[in-house]
């Protein structure tokens, strides 16, 4: 639909805008009044930028930054004042806390830095925002502190007091104090991550005095209060009471105060399981009824009729701790039947008869004698060391000691004084003669086939010994071993008979010895020695110095397994003279 147009009325009133825009043919205003706005608004705006160009060379009043009041103050002014009194703030450690958990951060180290500058140019620097305008018109008030970070400083120093600030979750625990059942409780623990340490750094260091509080996430120990309580229980119960164990047709009472010490809570998994020491167990039956249990009896050799025998060996009887223990543990856990019962077990010896008898010791395998001196003393203490080694077993593999079968050499053990060498004179001595019983033992082993182990001769010839072949002793210092090399039980046999003493050993023929002795060389004759002291002690003179060399052959059926050769040179007997 199309309207038609309307011509203008003429009762328009005169003076009105209206009738200044009514079509009567004459210029119009509006372009006039238009342009006198806009250069209104020109002169507002340039008046407005003026007048935040002139504000932004002075701190709005009121402004504080850090707490610190640089209102009304040139960017200059305020970057000093801001140094000056932060200056001690920026240097002392950042607290952090987290939960229970405190620690500091030195921020110098964390790579942190207050620009006091940038923090001014924030409040200060050229800026259309009206709200710039309205601080300076109603106060400024607190203002960010503006900081710069070393990225690589702050996250190696927030990794440190993100640990510091960690709390690793404590497990509970069950025990015993004085046979009372007792508990540590548990504690949930906490996680501080080092990104979260960093953040409450960067956006909080200098806004407060106080320290800074990081976030954590809590973390639960792996045995909780609920698992802590039920092992709870159970220990109450094994310190509740005493525990009657039946051992055989007899009833040992084992207290409350012992299964306490005989018990521990270890933690298994999400749990802590009880566990009991069979061997404590065991040791305190046993003390409490000493008479139920019997030794076992080690097999021995003895010689009946001039051969050996095997004696003894027989089983003895023991507690089995793991018995014991597994009998005790449902004993000890209830509340109510506290009673156990528990059978006694075979104990046998270390050394059985049949394993003795398996050893082989049928035979005299090797033998040697020597003739006595007139002496009674040194002949009881042959007698004594016969008397020591006789019966001792060597295994296939060992080695025999003679001064460790003979230990102590003393009063005790039924020596006496007789004469022994000692600084090139015979002198009274404890064990005195012993050499001698040395000398046999040297020579069975020797025809024995078995390894010299150690052997020292004497420093002079003793005509009643065969040259170079012979063996002394000395407490501490000089010792007659062999080992027993062959695939059977020795065993040593010495008694004193017909002014002579007599040793052998007893095996299985294992080796065949072939033995030879080279002449004397280096033959020296006895001269004088001169000596004075107390200790002094006259003798006349022995036998002649020399050099000689013993050869043996060893052979397992027709194999040569030894071929070794001994030397030794004796010095002459001389005279000795006191002066």
């Amino acid at each position: 639909m199309i309207r038609p147009m309307v011509e203008p009325t003429s009762n328009t009133e005169p003076g009105s805008i209206l009738g200044e825009l009514s079509g009567d043919g004459k210029p119009s205003r509006a372009p006039k009044m238009l342009a006198g706005v806009g250069a209104g608004i020109v002169v507002l705006a340039g008046l407005y930028v003026g007048t935040q160009w002139l504000l932004s060379d002075r701190v709005p009043s009121g402004t504080t930054i850090a707490g610190v009041d640089i209102g009304a103050m040139s960017p200059t002014q305020a970057a000093a004042t801001l140094d000056g009194q932060l200056a001690s703030r920026i240097a002392q450690p950042i607290e952090l806390t987290s939960g229970e958990a405190t620690t500091t951060m030195d921020p110098a180290v964390a790579g942190l830095a207050f620009d006091s500058a940038a923090s001014v140019d924030a409040v200060t620097e050229f800026s259309l925002n009206p709200q710039r305008l309205w601080f300076h018109l109603t106060g400024g008030g607190e203002a960010e502190p503006m900081i710069s970070v070393n990225s690589e400083a702050l996250d190696a120093a927030s990794a440190v007091a993100a640990e510091a600030l960690t709390v690793e979750p404590t497990d509970g625990t069950v025990g015993f104090s004085e046979g009372r059942a007792v508990s540590t409780e548990a504690l949930n623990g906490q996680d501080v991550d080092a990104a979260d340490v960093a953040h409450q750094v960067t956006s909080q260091w200098l806004k407060s005095s106080g320290p800074l509080d990081v976030p954590g996430t809590e973390t639960t120990p792996t045995i909780t209060a609920e698992a802590t309580e039920t092992a709870m229980r159970a220990a109450r119960n094994v310190a509740s009471s005493y525990l009657t164990v039946t051992v055989g047709e007899e009833d040992v009472r084992v207290p409350e105060t012992v299964l306490a010490g005989a018990t521990t809570f270890n933690a298994q998994g999400n749990a802590l399981v009880p566990a009991f020491d069979g061997e404590k167990l065991s040791a305190a039956i046993i003390e409490r009824a000493p008479h139920l249990l019997t030794k076992p009896v080690e097999a021995t050799f003895e010689f009946v009729e001039g051969k050996p025998t095997v004696t003894g060996g027989t089983d003895g009887t023991t507690l089995d701790p793991e018995l014991v223990r597994a009998a005790i543990e449902p004993a000890a856990l209830s509340a109510e039947d506290r009673t156990a019962s528990v059978e006694l077990t075979t104990l046998p010896p270390e050394n059985t008869k049949s394993a003795f008898e398996a050893l082989g010791v049928k035979e005299v395998i090797s033998s040697f004698s020597t003739a006595l001196t007139a002496d009674a003393t040194r002949t009881n203490n042959l007698r004594r060391g016969s008397e020591l080694i006789t019966g001792v077993l060597v295994k296939p593999g060992e080695t025999f000691s003679l001064v460790d079968s003979l230990l102590p050499i003393d009063a005790s053990n039924g020596f006496g004084n007789a004469g022994v060498i000692a600084n090139g004179m015979l002198q009274p001595g404890m064990g005195g003669g012993l050499s001698q019983l040395a000398t046999n033992v040297y020579n069975v082993g020797f025809f024995a086939g078995f390894e010299d182990v150690e052997h020292q001769p004497h420093s002079v010839w003793i005509p009643r010994y065969p040259a170079g072949r012979e063996a002394t002793i000395f407490v501490g210092s000089i010792d007659l071993r062999f080992k027993n090399t062959s695939p059977y039980g020795a065993v040593l046999r010495s008694w004193v008979e017909g002014n002579n003493l007599h040793t052998e050993i007893w095996s299985t023929t294992h080796f065949r010895v072939e033995t030879t002795a080279s002449g004397r060389s280096g033959i020296r004759s006895p001269g004088t020695q001169n000596r004075s002291g107390a200790g002094c002690v006259p003798s006349a003179a022995g036998q002649a110095g020399f050099t000689i060399t013993n050869t043996r052959r060893v052979y397992v059926g027709d194999e040569l397994v030894k071929d070794e050769s001994n030397t030794w040179t004796y010095r002459p007997d001389d005279q000795i003279v006191c002066d």
